[in-house]
């Protein structure tokens, strides 16, 4: 129970990208033709038009890893203080932002970047936390 107080902001931003990312990856798994359908036209008129279904792909398994690397992480830093597997989700976290915000970005989807850039900051920070406790 002393790891959990110790590292409750931890605990808390893991969760947080835990729901984002096992719910956007899932959504994706299950309404795959819907999410294509959405960004072909989405991409339409970018240099992504010919990549989206290759594109959607990658997102959701970066997406799926970082949940899974994020619940790992959370179990290891509640039953052992380890840090490096929720550092590891939180990198993969944010890699999987930054993908987002491209996309948005070159879709001249400006508050969908925007939207991006918010779940970011807590990502980052968690990196930034996460990164103190590395030996």
């Amino acid at each position: 129970m002393e790891l959990i107080w110790k590292h409750a902001t931890e605990l808390l931003l893991l969760l947080f990208l835990i729901i984002t990312f096992i719910q956007s990856s899932l959504d994706k798994v299950l309404d795959w033709k819907g999410n294509l359908s959405w960004l072909k036209g989405h991409f339409s008129k970018t240099p992504f038009r010919n990549s989206v279904p290759f594109l959607l792909g990658s997102i959701m398994i970066t997406e799926l890893l970082a949940g899974i690397l994020c619940s790992f992480g959370f179990y290891l830093l509640c039953a052992t203080g380890g840090t490096s597997v929720a550092l590891w989700g939180a990198i993969v976290s944010c890699m999987a932002l930054l993908m987002l915000f491209l996309g948005q970005r070159v879709a001249k989807d400006y508050d969908g970047a925007r939207t991006i850039a918010i779940y970011f900051v807590p990502a980052v920070f968690l990196v930034f936390l996460l990164q103190g406790g590395q030996a």
